[in-house]
């Protein structure tokens, strides 16, 4: 049997703010296994972008520990950090973060070229990618020249370029309207069904949230509820 994707014990997180310490997380347990789809939610404040971070190994927790594919995250230094994050996980962030001035295909290329990725490759596997996201006739296109929805899919296709173990969504449908949104979900719901991809969602809306195999709510830092 297959260690989980995701498992986090005793997870506890402190801030220093104007000089007063903040319990940003408290007591965090968590597992999520190969192919599962969790939606976590919360109010503003509750820890959410703090949990997201340490998960993506953008910052590391303070008590407690966190294996990632059987990977022991706890005490990895940021060079560590980086080649894991890079390998394993892919990230989609409600702001789309493509570069302006690149088009469609090129920007999914990016994460191949820090991969070490030969071109000829790149191209190919970005183009694949992009076609399976129903994007094969926006490939030279320019952010500016596309929906939000579609810049979502390509950001989505750049996150899949890598092959990751693991996909964070951060309120990947937070700047869209409803059918837009519905479209992306329909998206990572087919990725986890179809194709198995492990899929950890950030949302405060409670109707994305439904779309997941599981929900849990962030509150104060702690989880205290499982739907």
């Amino acid at each position: 049997m297959s260690s989980p994707i995701i498992e986090i014990k005793g997870m506890h997180k402190y801030y220093a703010m104007d000089g007063v310490q903040v319990h940003a997380l408290r007591g965090i347990d968590l597992i999520v296994n190969e192919a599962d789809f969790l939606a976590i939610m919360g109010p503003s404040g509750s820890g959410k972008s703090t949990l997201m971070n340490i998960l993506g190994c953008l910052d590391i927790l303070d008590e407690g520990s966190y294996f990632l594919n059987g990977q022991d995250v706890t005490h990895m230094d940021s060079d560590d950090l980086a080649i894991l994050r890079n390998r394993e996980i892919g990230f989609v962030f409600q702001s789309f973060n493509l570069l302006s001035r690149t088009s469609a295909i090129e920007n999914v290329e990016t994460p191949l070229i820090y991969a070490g990725v030969s071109r000829k490759e790149r191209v190919e596997r970005a183009e694949e990618i992009l076609q399976r996201m129903g994007l094969g006739d926006r490939l030279h296109h320019m952010p500016n020249q596309l929906s939000g929805g579609q810049q979502q899919r390509v950001a989505i296709a750049r996150a899949l370029v890598t092959e990751p173990t693991l996909l964070l969504a951060d309120e990947p449908t937070g700047n869209m309207d409803t059918a837009t949104s519905q479209e992306i979900m329909d998206i990572l719901c087919r990725l986890n069904e179809d194709e198995g991809l492990t899929i950890l969602l950030i949302t405060h809306e409670p109707e994305i949230a439904e779309r997941a195999k599981r929900r849990h709510i962030l509150r104060d830092g702690r989880l205290e509820k499982a739907i």
